[in-house]
């Protein structure tokens, strides 16, 4: 009896836990249902993806809009090509707007971050459709270029404040002194030249 009940226990914890691991691994993932949500297409062209990858968030403000679809390499420009599925009920997003590539603190995961631009038919400004590209975008940043231009500027700062270059570090002239002890030696000449005259 105490070994049935031992095992109905067991069992219960394993449910747990799995339950637990699953709830975690849709919370990693941002899972939000497991339905689908409707969405349409857009993509935009970088210089540089960094690392980001497949489905990683788009977000406005801080909240998550949609998702990266596919990461390929145009075959024209050789530049990285992103595309998003965007939920569709963010269906008025300007061609004006802005997208760039950030980091979730110093070393977190990397996400997009969508700038929504102005709305403006008059300036011929439209909303992006199925299929829409945009245009306006701003790579990643990456760290080790950050840390070779700060060491860089730091030689050339070091570089420029060396004594060589420092103000009153001039030597004088080399005949400074000579002339001074030049110009005694003729006096003392002067004396005694007029005591040996009279002593003739």
């Amino acid at each position: 009896m105490q070994t049935k009940k031992s095992e109905i226990w067991v069992g219960v914890f394993m449910v747990i836990a799995l339950c637990a691991i699953l709830f975690l691994s849709l919370k990693v993932a941002d899972i939000r249902s497991m339905g689908s949500v409707s969405t349409y297409r857009i993509s935009a062209v970088f210089d540089n993806i960094g690392g980001l990858k497949v489905r990683s968030p788009v977000k406005v403000g801080g909240v998550v809009i949609g998702r990266v679809a596919d990461i390929t390499l145009d075959p024209q420009t050789y530049l990285p090509r992103v595309t998003l599925d965007i939920e569709q009920t963010y269906d008025k997003i300007p061609d004006t707007s802005s997208l760039a590539i950030r980091t979730s603190g110093l070393l977190g995961e990397q996400y997009l971050a969508l700038n929504m631009g102005f709305d403006d038919p008059d300036m011929g400004t439209a909303i992006l459709k199925e299929g829409g590209t945009l245009q306006d975008t701003k790579s990643a940043i990456v760290l080790e270029d950050l840390i070779g231009q700060f060491l860089y500027k730091s030689g050339s700062n070091d570089d420029s404040g060396s004594p060589a270059t420092a103000p009153g570090a001039e030597t004088p002239p080399a005949d400074a002194a000579p002339g001074n002890g030049a110009s005694h030696l003729p006096a003392a000449d002067s004396g005694e030249t007029p005591a040996h005259a009279a002593g003739q």
